[in-house]
């Protein structure tokens, strides 16, 4: 299982990477792999809407469960990934790189401290 070490997590395996004060979010290698092929992505947001911590950002859908996504952290989205609409399966295929899903401009950039760092997160999910 692959964990960066330079991402934070949260406890329902969301990934958050920091580029120049915008939060790239995703969901990790674990939780595409617990999931099992995503068939369709269900964006709840839209660019420029404003987003809490804890929030619903998407739901995936996959062959035999439905599963949302929470946004790690808050502020304006800046980006949805427009390949999931036609591409679902890049969330399996590339967690981390091309099966990101939104990018949140930070509101509060000390709630990224609060996320998990690699080990923790290596711990909540038994791969320590």
């Amino acid at each position: 299982m692959h964990i960066p070490e330079e991402l934070r997590y949260t406890n329902d395996h969301e990934w958050v990477r920091l580029e120049d004060g915008i939060a790239v979010i995703g969901i990790t290698d674990h939780a595409q792999h617990e999931l099992g092929d995503i068939v369709y992505v269900d964006l709840a947001v839209g660019v420029d809407h404003e987003v809490q911590a804890g929030q619903v950002v998407a739901t995936l859908e996959a062959v035999k469960t439905v599963a949302d996504v929470y946004a790690p952290v808050s502020g304006r989205v800046t980006a949805v990934n427009p390949l999931l609409a036609e591409q679902p399966e890049l969330i399996n295929r590339d967690p981390y790189g091309q099966g990101w899903i939104v990018q949140v401009e930070l509101a509060q950039p000390e709630e990224v401290e609060r996320l998990l760092d690699a080990a923790a997160y290596r711990a909540l999910i038994g791969q320590a």
